[in-house]
């Protein structure tokens, strides 16, 4: 087990490293200069060269790069004290990255981990109960609702959503969110808020995702019934329900929990559609202003936080692996 965790350190570190490289020279190799986007149109070529010196834009990639690695180290080499990883402060209006990305963070989190409880309710008894009842009506539905599901853009959905059940039913709210923890003086916070605020960002962002896993669990589980081991289990005479839960969805299953960390991970980063819709500051939404006004601090710090984000949930995969089968040894 400590051999497999040295490995998959050794692993993330030269992830982190590859995507945040990547990052930097595509920024470098864009031809735009962010120093004319924080000066302004107004500004000379004497005053944008200050300004880039100031941000530090006019060194080599290389000399950015390290800095940029230096201040994400947990520990400070001149004075002797642990520290917390510095993102740097944007281009565009000095803002620390640490808040920005704090403060997008959250809404993003709420959105994707909220939309992954939905579609795993979702996907899991539809996908199971389709594949024991092949070709039945509730197959033929499900297939049919799958089909719709993947073919219908999260845009799409959020605008009818919020037309038809925010405008008209007046049932839920179709913009905004409320903080959970810290709501701002007049807006609305709590729990129950919280969750009212992101009824119809979850079900669209769910949507498409609970469509792939349907047909993901479907398929997995008409597969596992067929094996000899499943067969071997009912001719000794194995109760139904325990066949289907210790040999057949623990094998099923498997392919699922490994799609789940890479969804979960990839989500975090890919949410802008929802967000969009429905006016989340999110870390999407965040990342197309940063785009638009080249600001690589901002979009950099993005990048770190969701590459940590797919780290993480790749080891929490692999973690989740040995419990689900035995069978599979870590080390």
């Amino acid at each position: 087990m400590l051999r497999y965790l040295i490995r998959r350190l050794i692993w993330a570190v030269a992830l982190f490293l590859t995507v945040t490289l990547i990052g930097f020279v595509l920024f470098y190799l864009i031809p735009a200069d962010p120093a004319k986007f924080a000066c302004g149109r107004a500004c000379d070529a004497a005053q944008v060269a200050k300004v880039a010196h100031y941000l530090g834009t006019d060194r080599p990639v290389y000399v950015q790069y390290a800095k940029f690695l230096g201040r994400l180290l947990p520990f400070d080499f001149t004075h002797w004290h642990f520290k917390a990883p510095n993102l740097g402060r944007s281009f565009v209006n000095r803002q620390s990255v640490n808040s920005i990305v704090g403060a997008a963070a959250p809404q993003t989190a709420s959105l994707v981990f909220g939309g992954l409880v939905i579609w795993m309710l979702i996907a899991l008894p539809v996908g199971i109960l389709s594949a024991l009842r092949p070709r039945s009506l509730l197959d033929r539905i499900s297939m049919t609702g799958v089909l719709v599901g993947i073919s219908a853009h999260p845009v799409w959905l959020g605008l009818i959503f919020s037309y038809f059940i925010g405008y008209k039913l007046k049932w839920t709210p179709i913009a905004n969110y409320a903080n959970f923890f810290h709501p701002l003086y007049g807006q609305p916070g709590g729990p129950i808020q919280w969750a009212y605020h992101l009824i119809l960002p979850w079900f669209t962002f769910a949507i498409l995702f609970a469509a792939v896993y349907v047909r993901m669990i479907r398929a997995n589980v008409m597969e596992t019934m067929n094996e000899d081991y499943v067969r071997t289990a009912r001719a000794k005479g194995a109760p139904e329900w325990r066949v289907m839960r210790s040999h057949i969805l623990r094998n099923a299953l498997l392919p699922v929990v490994t799609m789940l960390g890479m969804d979960v991970g990839l989500a975090l980063g890919g949410a802008i559609f929802t967000e969009t819709v429905y006016s989340l500051n999110g870390l999407g939404y965040q990342t197309i202003q940063s785009l638009n006004n080249y600001d690589s601090p901002t979009v950099l710090g993005i990048l770190v936080f969701a590459t940590t984000a797919i780290i993480l949930m790749n080891l929490l995969v692999d973690v989740l692996y040995a419990w689900i089968d035995p069978r599979i040894r870590l080390s």
